[in-house]
């Protein structure tokens, strides 16, 4: 009887912190730059801020190794230039999990793998060999036997044919059977997520006249309405989000989470880049912050979580292209705060 009862109320425990579950918050980590902090260093200021989750781009042995013992989890990167290999052999995916893998799990808490990134815009047009290579690394993974590991690949927001209104949402058709449908099915199955690289700066930017930057900020406005399903969007993120699960919906695959692994705000651009500053940047990446830890989802999805990598940990001086690139750090390479902005429910 005791045992009964302490079975149920494991089960009632574990409903209750399902449902009051919050969303999370990452930040990815990239290191273009020629004066950042050491790895050690990292994790520390990491620690004291008290953020538990990090996105690599690759699998630098003096980063995992820093993290080893941490208790941050870490969700590391495949590169595109590596896909094609990746695809055509699982001799070299087994070679790639036993050599960047292995090593380091479980003391360094790898909790995804990201097969390439944003590979449909990728000028190598290394598209075809995607669904293959994450397939590939999934199967090395199994015949290790480290299942936990989820795979995933991040889309761009430029994947889609159309984002408005977010009940409209639709890939590009010519992806949707070589790569999408194989790709959504391949996460389905095993239990995985899409990741979605999503930044209303790059829309509110080209599209002033438009859109409000209110709206584009999670600031207080009169929000905007789908003229299909009546929902009301007060905040671009969450309407562009929605736009992805209704193209996943329109394809049958409801039922695939989704995590964002990057957004964010640069603090200072070019002259044409309208509205990179650093008052924007904190209201952006603040507001979301607090937004993702309301823990309530889009209006198409509000049962679950957001779970949100904020772009990017530092200015990265390397970095090319607009002034904006080098700038969407939270921190300073001297570890000092670029903007002050809560991190953590308790912040």
């Amino acid at each position: 009887m005791a045992s009964t009862i302490f079975i149920s109320l494991l089960i009632f425990l574990s409903l209750f912190s399902t449902a009051f579950s919050n969303g999370s918050i990452g930040i990815n980590y990239g290191r273009i730059a020629d004066n950042l902090p050491s790895p050690t260093q990292v994790v520390q200021l990491l620690k004291s801020h008290g953020l538990t989750k990090v996105k690599l781009f690759d699998t630098n042995a003096e980063v995992l190794t820093a993290f080893s013992g941490s208790g941050i989890s870490i969700t590391v990167g495949l590169p595109n230039e590596q896909l094609q290999q990746a695809s055509a052999s699982q001799s070299y995916t087994d070679t790639w999990v036993q050599s960047n893998i292995i090593p380091y799990y479980p003391n360094t808490l790898i909790e995804a793998i990201l097969v390439g990134n944003e590979v449909f815009v990728d000028p190598q047009n290394t598209t075809t060999f995607l669904v293959n290579a994450m397939q590939n690394i999934y199967a090395s993974l199994v015949k290790f036997n480290i299942v936990s590991i989820k795979v995933s690949s991040p889309i761009a927001l430029s994947a889609l044919a159309n984002s408005y209104p977010s009940s409209s949402g639709s890939f590009k058709p010519e992806l949707i059977e070589p790569v999408i449908k194989p790709m959504l099915k391949f996460l389905k199955q095993t239990g995985s997520y899409i990741m979605v690289n999503a930044y209303p700066f790059f829309a509110y930017t080209a599209n002033t006249d438009t859109i409000s930057l209110d709206y584009a900020l999670f600031r207080a406005n009169e929000g905007q309405k789908d003229p299909n399903n009546g929902l009301v969007y007060k905040s671009l993120l969450e309407a562009q989000l929605d736009a992805v699960y209704s193209a996943m919906g329109s394809l049958g695959f409801d039922d695939v989470k989704m995590v964002v692994s990057e957004t964010g705000w640069p603090s200072k651009g070019d002259e044409n880049e309208v509205g990179a500053n650093e008052d924007n940047a904190a209201g952006y990446n603040g507001n979301l912050v607090r937004r993702v830890l309301t823990g309530h989802g889009t209006p198409l999805r509000p049962n679950e979580d957001l779970n949100v990598f904020l772009f990017a940990l530092f200015n990265e001086d390397l970095k090319t292209g607009p002034t904006s690139e080098k700038n969407y750090g939270l921190f300073y390479p001297d570890e000092k705060k670029v903007y002050d902005i809560p991190l953590t429910t308790g912040a």
